[in-house]
């Protein structure tokens, strides 16, 4: 098995010095947090190795492939700038981090990015073996999941997104976002930094594909998909042991001695509107015309990386930053002292080390990230048990630094109030934040997170494989044919909605078509057959669409029962119903709130449908009215059921499994055939013997031997038990 990685970019920067080709390892991104350990992982990685003449790119590629186990996607100059500036950075990036006033969609540039995903899918197709793994990475890479699953079908396929991924409002304003889902559901499992970016996914999923999920589990295509959080740690031994080089400590000596006793604050990110810097560097003026006292006794150090300055909204947040820097140094500095020391400059590994551990004050405090390694670095730097980080709570990393000083990056007064706590924090204190978080990362390092990441794809895969199994095949149903032919005595128990006609939002809208009806009649007409139509519908509506056909009819989810035999309806539960009194007010409110929903009253439980309403916002008040009669009837034998587009408050004491277990257990079947399409249905396949062929529609974990894709599959199978042997 080999370990497949893809990403926009290689792990290594090619340069040309001369007439020498000079490769050097990336910094940070996506390469730093998978650095320590893709190596000894012997694993592959597929990139774009930045722009190559075509005359150089079979040498390329043959060098980066012996020393780096690195495959390169060669891209024109034309295109990647489309892909990569145009709609990964121009469009995707504002989007993801919630700045949809700097996103632009461009249907050339969107064009663009189909055909770089298409080229780093046929090339990791091209490479894969059977037992292989595909660990694909970013937001420039949203289609590959499911442009490699079209190529290889039966490919093991990760994902995971490194920055924020937007709520469903945001995301929608993108015209392809069904198509970029789509992409990323192609993988069996999609990794988040947070719950927060997990959610948001799994949301707009669900509302804009209609696809529902539970506890992250996913149903897409006829496949499991599992969206799952694993937030990005640190190579945290090499920021806390690695040794300072002379140059840099010559350096950071330098700074310290003009600053005297003075504190040190500081901050490093990259140029984006993304990272908060002029907001910071309000904060740091206000800290100074507040605090008087401070005034030539800190001193703040901030590190822009230069980045993308040709974009109009970076160089117009260049500017800002640099005139926010001259007037702070203009109205505070003296010819001793300059409040804010300015780098505008990658810095390299060294000097980013001897600030991480001269600093007294990290302040961190981006508007919007993905993670932000910076303040994981700053702390695992730390020699000395002190130094305090303030970090914005909008960063991923702020759900793990929970000793940080978090604050809100748009409140200038926090972060003042912030800074002036940090300078003054005792010692002691210092001590038992900075352990903690020091603790914390080392418990989930970069490599842990790679290996749980792997490891919980490994899981996703065996569950996707063992449903895979019990998809009903050809010869399944040739087994079932069989045994049901060969039987003299056979019960088939049958759910109506979504297993014998297609789930609607209309549920008025779905008596049986004349096809469904003659197969039942057809299956109900041999005397050697007992047909049990198992429903939540009402007796009434069973009745009404199934009343004249010699079948049994289970309503309500097994309270109401009328025999093959005879055509009386048998209560299975008492007739107490004051309850009803007491919870159908809190149900009527939940219909005024969400138009579209309805409440239907049936003898014994009162059901809330909401099969209209928009999904997101339907699931949303499905779980808060769970909760209300949960803990309103908490004291009362009252069930709540949650299905399909509905909650249910009913009875206690039967379920779709009772009339079977309490009454047809009893007689020795020869065939037993049950389907079903949701958790309700579970009970009646939990209490059937191993024996039995039961089936559920939909893939999804079950106690069911078979699974099928929809109900035609159900009917397809009916029909065919209703035809005499070729």
């Amino acid at each position: 098995m080999t370990l497949l990685l893809v990403s926009n970019r290689l792990p290594v920067t090619l340069k040309r010095v001369g007439d020498r080709l000079d490769v050097r390892v990336n910094p940070g991104g996506v390469a730093a947090g998978l650095a320590s350990f893709y190596r000894e992982h012997g694993a592959r990685w597929f990139g774009w190795p930045g722009d190559v003449a075509p005359s150089e790119s079979r040498e390329i590629a043959t060098r980066l492939a012996k020393e780096f186990d690195c495959h390169p996607v060669f891209l024109s100059k034309h295109l990647a700038r489309s892909f990569y500036a145009g709609f990964s950075n121009g469009t995707l990036w504002p989007l993801f981090h919630s700045f949809s006033t700097y996103a632009r969609y461009s249907a050339s540039e969107w064009a663009a990015y189909r055909e770089v995903n298409e080229r780093f899918a046929d090339e990791v197709a091209h490479a894969l073996s059977p037992d292989d793994v595909v660990w694909i990475h970013d937001y420039q890479l949203l289609l590959v999941p499911q442009m490699i699953r079209e190529r290889v079908p039966d490919a093991r396929i990760g994902f995971f997104l490194h920055i924020p991924f937007p709520p469903y409002d945001v995301f929608r304003l993108l015209p392809w976002h069904r198509e970029l889902l789509r992409g990323v559901l192609g993988a069996d499992l999609v990794g988040f930094h947070t719950y927060d970016y997990m959610r948001t996914f799994v949301g707009s999923v669900r509302r804009g594909l209609g696809y529902e999920s539970r506890i992250g589990t996913i149903t897409a295509d006829h496949r499991v998909v599992q969206a799952d959080v694993f937030p990005l740690g640190i190579d945290v031994e090499t920021f806390a042991s690695a040794p300072v080089g002379p140059a840099a400590v010559s350096s950071i000596a330098r700074l310290r001695k003009a600053l005297g006793s003075s504190k040190l604050v500081f901050s490093i990110s990259r140029l984006d509107y993304t990272k908060g810097i002029p907001e910071q560097l309000e904060a740091f003026g206000r800290f100074l015309e507040s605090h008087p006292e401070w005034r030539r006794k800190v001193a703040y150090v901030l590190a822009v990386v230069p980045s993308r300055e040709r974009v109009a909204e970076y160089a117009r947040l260049k500017r800002e930053i640099d005139e926010r820097v001259g007037r702070i140094n203009s109205r505070y500095g003296t010819l001793a002292w300059t409040p804010i020391r300015y780098l505008y400059r990658q810095l390299d590994f060294e000097e980013l080390l001897g600030l991480y551990r001269a600093s007294d004050v990290a302040l961190i405090t981006p508007l919007r990230d993905g993670m932000n390694l910076v303040a994981k670095e700053y702390v695992a730097s730390r020699q000395e048990p002190d130094g305090v980080l303030i970090l914005s709570e909008m960063a991923g990393a702020s759900r793990e630094l929970l000793e940080a000083l978090v604050v809100n990056p748009n409140d200038a007064d926090e972060i003042v109030s912030a800074i002036g706590r940090a300078l003054t924090m005792p010692v002691e204190e210092q001590a038992a934040r900075i352990r903690a978080m020091q603790d914390r990362l080392r418990r989930y390092d970069a490599r842990t997170w790679a290996m749980r990441f792997l490891e919980r794809l490994d899981d996703v895969v065996r569950l996707s494989q063992d449903l895979a199994v019990k998809r009903l095949s050809a010869a399944h149903r040739d087994q079932i044919r069989q045994a049901y032919r060969s039987a003299r005595s056979r019960l088939l128990l049958l759910d109506y909605d979504g297993t014998l006609v297609p789930f609607s939002i209309d549920r008025d809208a779905v008596p049986p078509d004349p096809g469904v009806a003659r197969i039942l009649k057809d299956l109900a007409s041999d005397s050697a057959n007992h047909v049990a139509l198992v429903s939540g519908r009402s007796r009434r509506d069973l009745a009404r669409w199934f009343g004249e056909i010699p079948i049994t009819l289970i309503g309500e989810h097994g309270a109401w029962v009328r025999d093959r035999t005879d055509r009386e309806w048998k209560a299975m539960l008492s007739a107490d119903v004051e309850w009803k009194d007491r919870v159908r007010p809190f149900i009527d409110r939940f219909v005024e709130r969400l138009p579209g929903s309805a409440v239907e009253e049936k003898d014994f439980s009162l059901a809330w449908h909401y099969r209209s309403v928009d999904i997101e916002t339907g699931t949303a008040a499905a779980r808060e009215l769970v909760d209300v009669l949960t803990s309103l009837t908490a004291s009362l034998d009252l069930q709540v059921l949650s299905g399909n587009r509905v909650v249910e408050i009913r009875r206690g004491g039967v379920n779709k499994g009772t009339y079977f277990a309490t009454r047809l257990a009893r007689e020795p079947w020869d065939f037993l055939l049950a389907a079903g399409d949701d958790w309700t249905d579970e009970a009646m396949f939990a209490v059937l013997p191993p024996t039995a062929f039961s089936v559920r529609v939909g893939v999804a974990p079950s106690a069911a031997r078979f699974n099928v894709e929809s109900d035609r599959d159900v009917i397809e199978l009916l029909e065919s038990l209703t035809k005499p042997p070729p």
